[in-house]
C-alpha cells in the first residue's frame, strides 16, 4: 500500500519562496515547534544544531525555527553560515538530536528551505517527515497555539568552534599530498565561502577563489554548480595556470569540475573515476555503485568495461543513499554532482569532500582529470523543463503517456526516456538519451509539448 503524499517536504526538505507559505514567520515557527516535539518523543531533553547559507532570508528563518524549537524546550546551537554536509557532520559527531539547515541549495536567492538531519547524520525518512508535517498543519490551524513573535538572537555569526570542527574533520581525511595541484574554486557566493578557503589553505592546495563575496542576493547568480560553464571559461582563459576547477552549489552538498582545458566534468565523470579508484584498491563493495535514472548510459557502459555494476535509484541523494544502505554499496551519486562516499563515516553528499577525493586521486595516480575520464563516451542527452500548474501522475494524462511510450518504442533499447516531476519546484523534467542528436531533440520536444498542452502554466 502506498504511503500518503507529503505536502510540505519534497526530495530535499521544505522549500519555497521566502516570506510566502510555507516559509512565513508563522509557519517557520510552527515548523520549529513540530520538529522539537518530534525530538522530545524519545528523550526528555534534546539539543539541535542549526546552520544556514548566505541568502538574505536565511538569518530570520533560522531565528524563527530556533525560536520554535526553544519554545518546546529544545536547546539550540548555531553554526552560522556552514555547508549542508557540515551540519550533518555536527549532528552525528556532537551528540545533537538533529541538525537543521536553512538553504534552498541551487535555487535563486529569493527561495529558501529547511532540511533536517537526525542525530545519526542521515536525512529523515519520508514517514517521519509526514508525521512532523501533520503537526505543522495542526499548529497552524489551532488558534489556541501561540505563534510567538519572540525576537530570537541572531543566528550569525554562530559558534566558530563548530565550523572549525567540520574543517578539521575534512582535512584529517586527506592522506595524499595536494600541494602540487593548482585549482580555481568557485564558491557560488554560498556556504562554501565560509569553509573552503581555510580548508584548502590548511591542506596546502594552491587555490584561487572566485564568487566568495556573498551579499544575500548573489548566491548561485551566474556562478556555482548551476553554471559550471562560468568556471570552465575562466580556466580555459588561463592556459597552463590551473590543473582543474571545482565549483559548488549554494549549500555545497554537491560539486562539479572542469579539467585543465576547461571541459566540464559532471557527477557521472566523478562516479567513474572514483569507482575505478576504489575498485583498483579492492574497496568497492560488491563491485557496485548507485547512480540515478538521470545518469548517462555512457557511464553504465564505461563502468561495465571496468567490471563495475551500476544500479539506478530515484532522483535525489536521499534515495541514492537508501539504495546504498540496502545493497551495501559504498559509492553513489547523481549527475548533478551529489556524490556519496560511504567508505568512511559521511552520511550525505559533500561537495568539499568530493573535491578533496578527486584531487587525492589525481595526486596519487599522477594522472590529469582529462585522462581519468577520457574514455567516458556520453550519449547525447537533453533535459527540458516544463513549468506545470499541478503534478498529475503522467499515467493519468493519456496524451503524455502515449508520447512517452512512442518515444521508447522508437529508441528500441538504444537510448532512454525519463519523465519526472521535480521534487523541489513546480516543474516536469523530460530527459531523453539517444544515439543521434536529431532523434534526441525531436523526442524531447514532442513529450515536452504534450506536457505543456495538458499541464503547463
Amino acid at each position: 500500500m502506498s504511503q500518503p503524499a507529503r505536502q510540505l517536504f519534497g526530495t530535499d526538505g521544505i522549500r519555497g519562496i521566502a516570506g510566502e507559505f510555507p516559509l512565513t514567520a508563522e509557519t517557520t515557527f510552527a515548523i520549529g515547534r513540530a520538529l522539537g516535539h518530534d525530538l522530545l518523543l524519545t528523550a526528555r531533553t534534546a539539543k539541535a544544531v542549526i546552520g544556514q547559507d548566505t541568502r538574505q532570508s536565511s538569518g530570520w528563518i533560522a531565528d524563527r525555527v530556533s525560536a520554535g524549537l526553544r519554545a518546546v524546550g529544545v536547546e539550540v546551537h548555531s553554526a552560522g553560515v556552514i555547508t549542508t554536509p557540515g551540519v550533518a557532520y555536527l549532528a552525528r559527531s556532537r551528540g545533537f538530536a538533529a541538525g537543521i539547515v536553512i538553504s534552498a541549495s541551487h535555487n535563486p536567492w529569493h527561495d529558501n528551505g529547511i532540511k533536517v538531519f537526525s542525530g545519526d547524520g542521515f536525512k529523515l525518512p519520508d514517514m517521519r517527515e509526514l508525521e512532523i508535517e501533520k503537526e505543522i498543519f495542526a499548529l497552524i490551524a489551532d488558534p489556541m497555539v501561540e505563534n510567538s513573535s519572540e525576537s530570537a538572537p541572531s543566528s550569525l555569526p554562530g559558534e566558530a568552534e563548530l565550523r572549525e570542527a567540520y574543517i578539521a574533520w575534512l582535512a584529517a581525511g586527506v592522506e595524499a599530498r595536494l600541494g602540487d595541484l593548482r585549482v580555481l574554486v568557485d564558491c557560488a557566493n554560498g556556504a562554501a565561502a565560509a569553509e573552503a578557503p581555510e580548508l584548502f589553505r590548511r591542506l596546502g592546495v594552491r587555490a584561487d577563489f572566485v564568487f566568495v563575496t556573498p551579499d544575500g542576493r548573489n548566491i548561485n547568480d551566474g556562478c556555482g554548480a548551476l553554471h559550471p560553464e562560468t568556471l570552465a571559461t575562466a580556466v580555459a582563459a588561463a592556459p597552463g595556470k590551473y590543473d582543474l576547477g571545482v565549483t559548488f552549489d549554494g549549500d555545497a552538498d554537491r560539486a562539479l569540475f572542469c579539467d585543465a582545458a576547461g571541459r566540464v566534468v559532471n557527477g557521472d565523470g566523478i562516479l567513474l573515476l572514483a569507482a575505478r579508484d576504489l575498485h583498483a584498491q579492492g574497496k568497492l563493495v560488491g563491485s557496485t555503485i548507485v547512480a540515478t535514472t538521470m545518469s548517462n548510459m555512457g557511464l553504465e557502459v564505461a563502468l561495465k568495461k571496468s567490471g563495475v555494476v551500476m544500479l539506478r535509484a530515484n532522483v535525489g541523494d536521499k534515495y541514492v543513499l537508501e539504495e546504498m544502505l540496502k545493497t551495501g554499496a559504498i559509492l553513489g551519486g547523481e549527475q548533478s554532482g551529489h556524490i556519496l562516499f560511504r567508505d568512511g563515516d559521511a552520511t550525505t553528499g559533500d561537495g568539499l569532500m568530493t573535491a578533496l577525493r578527486v584531487m587525492e586521486i589525481m595526486a596519487r595516480s599522477g594522472r590529469t582529470l582529462a585522462e581519468l575520464v577520457g574514455d567516458l563516451k556520453v550519449f547525447p542527452q537533453k533535459i527540458q523543463n516544463v513549468r506545470v500548474r499541478e503534478k498529475v501522475p503522467f499515467a493519468k494524462v493519456p496524451a503524455v503517456q502515449q508520447a512517452i511510450e512512442a518515444a521508447e518504442r522508437e529508441l528500441d533499447g538504444n537510448g532512454r526516456v525519463v519523465v519526472r516531476y521535480s521534487g523541489t519546484e513546480a516543474l516536469a523534467r523530460v530527459m531523453v538519451e539517444a544515439e543521434s542528436e536529431a532523434k534526441m531533440e525531436a523526442l524531447t520536444a514532442g513529450i515536452a509539448a504534450e506536457i505543456q498542452k495538458a499541464l503547463g502554466v
